[in-house]
């Protein structure tokens, strides 16, 4: 049964809020560069100071208060003991044969997350996590089937972010984020657009928000959330029709297809940006040719793009991968119908890095032998053309 996060929907727009450890410190990391002014005024500190910290831990990564030489000497006495710099540890670090990482953070009280680096020639793309588990019982996705155990903190968002940022190379930058990881990130909004907010900051690490996407499986009072936070908006549609979607997609009895579309709809005329539509393919369940017919009539009159991902295993998915020959039929139906199609390269799959493949659960093995898969080892392939047509 379909058993998503019911939010008060009176009021969308997410409440920040700062935490603190249990002796009392606020964690940095919490806190957006407004936050971190009210903060420092509370105690009789001057605001400008909050943008040279800003400057010193996420352009310097200096989190060592001594070292904050424009800081008075009495104030870095101070400092550590009201803040403290903390990140989640880091448990784990797997690397794929294609450059793909994944990391395994520990979240506290036997709670972790997995994130994913994913290198491609014009950009290094870190997919975030934003829930320990997740309510939304996607049919196909492995951390569907770890159910919620609790929503991630912004300082837990954005330390994901720093460690792996962290652990880059010499002229290594990541340029995109995207929250596709654990969880629905509409199901935890505060955290997911705070920690946007400190990420994108101009003192901070200064993402650009064009650079930023966050994904949906289609809570749809919310999306108007993301237009607001002037973000891209990816949309998990996965069914061609309600029937189908419904079966893969639980949410989609909620908030069906007709509803999902028009408040796509509504965020393309606020924001003349193009939604980046989902689409799993899954062997004899979203595969066919007519299927692919039904994605085009069903988008006809939204900016979009359609992103094909070609099924990742996981152990007691129920669902197979469909052929690469299947693959390429619908790829190439949805191109002569004039779609704008990006057939995705199955990245990491090797290390269960792959998209649907994220999970914490203990009876998932490390890695998979990957060799017999071609598409899984070709590069991305982008057709443009205009307006979605018959």
């Amino acid at each position: 049964m379909f058993n998503a996060y019911e939010s008060d929907l009176s009021t969308l727009e997410p409440q920040f809020t700062q935490t603190t450890t249990p002796t009392g410190k606020v964690n940095f990391y919490s806190m957006t560069l407004e936050d971190l002014k009210g903060f420092l005024k509370g105690r009789g500190k001057e605001q400008f100071r909050a943008q040279q910290i800003f400057k010193w831990v996420y352009d310097e990564r200096v989190t060592d208060v001594e070292s904050m030489s424009n800081l008075s000497k009495a104030f870095r006495a101070e400092l550590p003991e009201i803040m403290s710099f903390d990140l989640p540890p880091v448990l784990k670090h797997l690397k794929s044969v294609d450059g793909t990482q994944k990391f395994l953070f520990d979240m506290k009280e036997g709670n972790s997350v997995e994130a994913v680096l994913i290198p491609s020639e014009d950009r290094l793309t870190l997919c975030l996590s934003s829930e320990v588990g997740c309510n939304m019982a996607c049919k196909f996705c492995f951390t569907g089937k770890q159910k919620l155990k609790r929503r991630l903190t912004t300082e837990e968002i954005v330390g994901q972010f720093m460690q792996v940022h962290d652990r880059l190379g010499e002229g290594q930058r990541i340029s995109n984020i995207v929250f596709m990881g654990m969880g629905e990130p509409l199901d935890n909004p505060e955290a997911v657009f705070k920690s946007i907010e400190v990420l994108q900051n101009p003192f901070g690490m200064m993402l650009s928000r064009r650079k930023i996407t966050v994904s949906t499986s289609g809570l749809v009072p919310q999306i108007k959330l993301v237009a607001n936070a002037r973000v891209r908006l990816a949309v998990s549609l996965n069914g061609s029709n309600d029937d189908i979607r419904s079966k893969v997609m639980p949410i989609n009895k909620k908030y069906p297809l007709k509803e999902l579309l028009e408040a796509c709809k509504e965020f393309c005329d606020q924001t003349k940006d193009k939604i980046t539509f989902e689409y799993v393919l899954l062997k004899g369940v979203t595969d066919q040719l007519e299927h692919a017919r039904e994605v085009v009539r069903l988008l006809k009159h939204v900016p979009s793009k359609i992103n094909i991902i070609p099924f990742n295993e996981h152990p007691g998915s129920g669902f197979e991968r469909p052929s690469d020959e299947q693959i390429e039929k619908f790829h190439t139906e949805l191109i002569r119908l004039g779609a704008h199609v990006l057939l995705r390269r199955t990245m990491g799959r090797d290390i269960f890095a792959a998209c649907g493949q994220l999970t914490t659960v203990t009876d998932r093995p490390e890695t998979m032998d990957i060799s017999n898969s071609k598409i899984g080892s070709t590069n991305e392939r982008h057709f443009s053309s205009g307006q979605l047509s018959l």
